[in-house]
């Protein structure tokens, strides 16, 4: 199995372990979905994808369209997304992406975090290049499905691996650029679709000891307990693989 599946599996982030923060983080996604790509999920092939994954996560109807209605409300505050980089205790690389309507409050959480916690927040771009940025899809299995053949079928399609993940659906992922083209196929070809991410796998791992994964780990905690964080990414070697 490839990396892109590895680190989704050692990386299931906390933040969606909890409904109000699933909602949260769902509802801003939406919203810049909608402000994107216009607000007919018809023709927003990613404004659909997350509507049925809001369904799947059983949130409520008047959260999606409410979040659909901020991003045409001329009067609403928009999200913006701003990624912030830099490096954390032992000089552990971390990428945080948010999605906020006051970045000069962002901002300054951020950078709070990584100097209360040993780190320090880098320029934009400074870190982008320790990482490549992905599409990982979340496919609910077939009856008799061939992941081989299945494989083959996706590579034209920019897929670069396919495996099943330990509830038996199928993770699809390739680069971040081929997004709109593998959701089409997994549609036109009947494929439910039970989330999509967008995740940035690091090009290397650094392992740390115990003792320093610790004192790292509470930086990251502190990010993801952050409403205005959607994701945080680290070359930080998964706990197994560590030394």
């Amino acid at each position: 199995m490839g990396r892109a599946f590895e680190y989704r599996k050692a990386t299931k982030l906390k933040r969606w372990g909890h409904m109000a923060r699933t909602f949260t983080k769902l509802g801003k996604e939406i919203t810049i979905a909608a402000k994107d790509g216009g607000p007919d999920p018809d023709s927003n092939p990613r404004l659909r994808m997350l509507i049925q994954q809001c369904k799947r996560e059983n949130m409520p109807k008047e959260n999606i369209e409410r979040a659909i209605k901020k991003a045409t409300d001329k009067d609403a505050s928009g999200y913006k997304e701003i990624n912030y980089e830099g490096y954390g205790p032992h000089g552990i690389a971390i990428f945080v992406e948010t999605a906020t309507d006051n970045n000069m409050r962002t901002v300054a959480n951020v950078r709070s975090y990584f100097t209360k916690h040993g780190g320090n927040l880098g320029t934009q771009g400074s870190l982008e290049f320790l990482f490549s940025r992905k599409c990982v899809f979340n496919v609910v299995a077939k009856d008799g499905i061939d992941l081989d053949e299945l494989e083959l079928e996706l590579i034209d399609y920019g897929v670069e691996e396919v495996g099943q993940d330990e509830e038996n659906n199928i993770i699809i992922s390739g680069d971040f650029p081929a997004y709109s083209q593998i959701q089409k196929y997994l549609e036109d070809n009947g494929f439910e679709i039970a989330s999509c991410e967008f995740v940035r796998i690091p090009n290397d791992y650094k392992d740390v000891t115990a003792e320093q994964r610790e004192s790292v780990q509470k930086l990251l905690d502190k990010l993801e307990e952050d409403e205005d964080v959607q994701n945080v990414f680290t070359n930080m070697a998964p706990e197994e693989e560590a030394e």
